[in-house]
């Protein structure tokens, strides 16, 4: 993720939008990001990368960390319209990461209509998945609008006089970077070595899995044709963030009651909204391809990023819901048993040593072939507040990574909160789609009325 952005289409920065009643207390707010930065250390660590790209890139101390530079703030002009609001969240987020810095930046903004406020935060996809940004956001937050610290009121004092423990030795020199990049790369080496002997052996007395191995990474690694939709083919930098709400339990309860998840609800719901979209722009098709990060994450598991991207077919028709989510039921659970997505770290760890312009171009090729991504997040069922304001909403705003559209979902009390985050130059009328999406979901939740 960090290589491919010398093509500035492939950023996979992720971003969220809370919606506040109130003015956040800025006081109390770094205090609660203090916390943050000792229980998340990547949060004040910057990238540090060899001199020749011999080795991955590393996370070291920023020796120049200061708060004050992440925690930022903008006011809107009057009237304070949600457009507005979700303008300039798109305009702060296409903004690139200083990249001699820590990779997040969060922005207070003020004057929304009715005196509210919002918090935009902005993470690159290298410090966390969508799972760790959610513990993020957790550490964040308080289950009262004014609780009693009492027992962290001592780390509290701590955190504000000493934000950050900083390295004492200067390692960021080029020869300490240097030489831990040749004993990374003469170990990787060896690794490498041995992991490809131990699997032509396997190969050898496994040959039927190792055939299922090789089929599953030409559906998931190297697809070779376009994305299916003529529509949304065009593509630019720009970003339009737009947002969808749907009730939580009437949705959980049809899911159930047509024997599928949550996700297999969401998937199907976002899916029609797209067939919509291109039967009344004149462009009707039968299936798009979709782009799904599956969590590979086990319990208790605290690494930073802990998914597998997968690809599907899906079908954006037929037009009754519940044979469109029988099928894509169906097709999501095939993905999510790929032999494919359990070599994903092995791949990456190969990967990681090509040339950056092939690796741009291979990831280029490969982000061609998707038409829309989407992702579920689960959120809090109760409410949450923050610098002593309520969480009256929360959107989450996936990495488009070159293709049209991300929809991401979080839910949080009874609301699932979609994140809409399209490419103008494919989504030509985004107040269609979003009505189209929520025409879709009308029409499944209907089937528990």
């Amino acid at each position: 993720m960090w290589a491919v952005e010398k093509d500035p289409a492939l950023r996979s920065d992720v971003c969220n939008l809370s919606l506040l009643d109130g003015e956040p207390d800025l006081t109390r707010l770094k205090a609660k990001i203090g916390e943050a930065l000792i229980a998340i250390p990547r949060l004040s660590h910057r990238v540090v990368s060899p001199p020749i790209r011999i080795a991955p890139p590393e996370w070291r101390p920023d020796p120049t960390f200061e708060i004050d530079y992440h925690l930022r703030s903008a006011t809107l002009p009057g009237p304070g319209s949600m457009r507005q609001l979700l303008d300039l969240a798109a305009t702060l987020c296409a903004t690139p990461f200083d990249r001699s810095r820590p990779l997040w930046e969060f922005t207070i903004i003020r004057g929304l209509a009715g005196g509210r406020s919002a918090l935009l935060q902005k993470l690159h996809h290298t410090i966390t998945d969508g799972v760790g940004g959610m513990r993020l956001s957790m550490s964040l937050v308080d289950s009262e609008r004014d609780p009693d610290y009492g027992m962290h009121s001592l780390l509290r004092d701590a955190v504000a006089e000493h934000p950050v423990e900083h390295d004492p030795v200067n390692r960021d020199s080029p020869i300490d970077v240097l030489r831990d990049a040749l004993t990374f790369a003469s170990r990787e080496s060896i690794e490498i070595a041995w992991r490809t002997a131990t699997g032509l052996v396997q190969g050898a007395a496994h040959p039927t899995k190792t055939a299922r191995v090789l089929q599953s990474l030409r559906r998931q690694v190297l697809v070779t044709d376009r994305a299916r939709s003529p529509l949304m083919a065009q593509h630019c930098l720009t970003r339009r963030f737009d947002i969808c709400e749907v009730p939580l339990d009437q949705t959980i309860a049809v899911a159930h009651a047509l024997g599928g998840s949550l996700n297999d609800a969401f998937v199907t719901g976002v899916a029609g909204g797209l067939g919509l979209y291109h039967e009344r722009m004149g462009v009707p098709v039968d299936e798009l391809r979709m782009a799904m990060p599956v969590s590979t994450r086990s319990s208790g598991d605290e690494a930073a990023n802990r998914f597998a991207p997968s690809r599907l077919l899906v079908p954006v028709g037929p037009k009754d819901p519940a044979a469109r989510f029988s099928q894509i039921r169906q097709r999501l659970g095939d993905v999510r048993i790929e032999p494919a997505l359990a070599a994903v770290d092995s791949l990456a760890g190969l990967t990681a040593v090509l040339p950056t312009s092939v690796l741009v171009a291979l990831t280029r090729t490969q982000t061609r072939t998707i038409d829309f991504a989407t992702s579920n997040i689960r959120g809090s069922r109760e409410p949450l507040f923050i610098g002593g304001t309520r969480i009256d909403a929360t959107f989450p705003m996936g990495p488009r990574a070159g293709c049209a559209l991300n929809v991401t979902l979080i839910s949080y009390g009874g609301t699932l909160c979609m994140g809409v985050h399209s490419d103008p130059a494919a989504i030509t009328d985004p107040d269609a789609l979003v009505e189209y999406i929520k025409e879709s979901f009308d029409s499944l939740l209907a089937l528990g009325a």
